[in-house]
């Protein structure tokens, strides 16, 4: 039989109420305490408060898994453990400070390098997502309101919502060309940004989600609600889960497509120099479900 992590979900639920109460208490206050970390992000005073309260609570509930937060980047529980809890305290630390409700606490459980628990807490927008592993995917205020939600059944990107949170971050990874590509190959794009792009798409109002920066503690939430919801979750060079630098998300029918424009290896020359609006014969993809496998498609970008 497989194991439940419903118990686990159940906390997540409960660390998810204290947290959405110490920064529900603090944003917009004018006296917010905020301060600039090495990487030149932005942490508040809520920041730490929240990701204090979760590692403290889990430190007596759950006294043999480890921790990892964010802030304190600290690790608890038995060496041995094959459990650990990953934590954004505020995920939209930006947007908290400036006054914007779309930010979230991010609480995640990984089990033997598998996130099998995600919760994903927005109080300002009244929003709650959560999955476990086998359980599926639901939204809701809490998990006495909710209902089950599914990615969308969007087959063709010209049919495609796409989401992103910001045009600049592309060009640190040679991507911009090809992003800019698969925006105009799409129906519609929106900056919707952060977790919310990625919530969208599990719930199926967005097909495509994409980062090209991001750390685990960013996306070991999300990736197991946008699985559970039917979608699937990537880094840009195909690794499933959320232990690459940078996030693919679809509702797995467009994932082939949008990595035929996003797919990043670094260790690999990217081809984004002739990438442009004129079809260029010397793009090409690896060849999909045609079982060629010395094939290739043209990637063209005639629009």
């Amino acid at each position: 039989m497989a194991h439940s992590y419903a118990d686990d979900l159940r906390l997540a639920h409960v660390l998810a109420d204290a947290a959405d109460n110490l920064s529900m208490d603090r944003f917009g206050a004018i006296d917010l305490e905020v301060s600039t970390k090495p990487d030149m992000t932005w942490v508040t005073e809520s920041d730490r408060a929240v990701e204090e309260a979760v590692r403290r609570t889990l430190k007596t509930a759950r006294t043999r898994d480890a921790f990892f937060g964010e802030e304190s980047g600290q690790q608890d529980g038995s060496v041995a453990s094959a459990r650990r809890w990953i934590v954004d305290p505020i995920d939209g630390t930006s947007n908290f400070v400036r006054g914007v409700p779309v930010w979230a606490t991010l609480i995640a459980l990984e089990d033997d390098g598998e996130i099998v628990v995600g919760l994903v807490s927005a109080p300002a927008l009244g929003r709650r997502w959560w999955a476990h592993s086998g359980g599926g995917a639901f939204t809701g205020k809490s998990a006495m309101n909710a209902r089950q939600i599914q990615v969308s059944r969007v087959a063709d990107l010209t049919a495609a919502s796409l989401s992103f949170s910001s045009v600049e971050s592309w060009e640190d990874i040679g991507k911009e060309q090809a992003f800019a590509a698969l925006t105009r190959q799409c129906w519609r794009t929106r900056g919707y940004g952060d977790f919310w792009s990625y919530m969208l798409v599990a719930e199926g109002a967005v097909d495509i989600a994409a980062e090209p920066e991001l750390n685990v503690w960013d996306m070991a939430a999300l990736d197991v609600i946008v699985r559970e919801a039917g979608g699937r979750f990537t880094s840009l060079a195909g690794q499933d889960g959320p232990w690459g630098a940078n996030a693919l998300a679809t509702n797995g029918r467009l994932h082939d497509a949008a990595m035929a424009y996003l797919g990043h290896f670094p260790d690999v020359d990217p081809l984004d120099h002739g990438w442009g609006d004129e079809d260029d014969p010397s793009l090409t993809v690896p060849a999909q479900d045609s079982g060629d496998s010395e094939g290739g498609t043209v990637l063209g970008f005639d629009r």
